[in-house]
């Protein structure tokens, strides 16, 4: 097995990202590896703000797109207060794009070894990953990925698998 070098966190921002770093800061540390946390702006948003700007809005995409980053990586740097892993160690990437394709073109970009990524919270499972940007990725990803569970989902897979 090769050595893991670079771990790779997408994020985004539900209530299980700080969760999810948390698992991800541990498994680097221990594989002596740093951590890309990347976050992709949806690109149907930004077109959105393209599209009310063509009615004549004043609306500036690129300052749309800025504001996000500002925010989210406030978020980011609030998240990691609380994470045992050293600051030089971590990079932060932001991305416009459509996310399952964009999150894998920053993993290839990069050099990435492995992907750590959480499914999304939902009553049914079937629609946990179906059609979500976790299924995509793991469908595509060149990359071996760790597939993280909080502990909500893992209660709610447990007692599934009980019926």
């Amino acid at each position: 097995m090769e050595k893991i070098s670079k771990v790779m966190v997408p994020v985004a921002f539900s209530e299980h990202s700080l969760n999810l770093i948390n698992y991800a800061a541990n498994l680097a540390k221990t594989l002596d590896a740093d951590m890309i946390l990347v976050n992709i702006i949806n690109e149907r948003d930004v077109e959105i703000v393209r599209k009310i700007t063509s009615y004549g809005y004043t609306l500036d995409e690129d300052q749309y797109v800025r504001e996000l980053e500002k925010e989210r990586l406030e978020e980011l740097n609030t998240m990691l207060e609380n994470i045992d892993f050293p600051d030089d160690r971590i990079s932060v990437v932001f991305r416009v794009g459509r996310p399952a394709r964009s999150i894998l073109q920053v993993a290839i970009k990069n050099n990435v070894d492995m992907i750590v990524m959480g499914i999304r919270d939902r009553t049914d499972f079937i629609h946990t990953l179906t059609g979500s940007v976790a299924e995509k990725v793991f469908r595509r990803s060149p990359i071996t990925i760790v597939s993280f569970r909080d502990e909500k989902n893992a209660d709610y897979l447990r007692k599934r698998l009980e019926e």
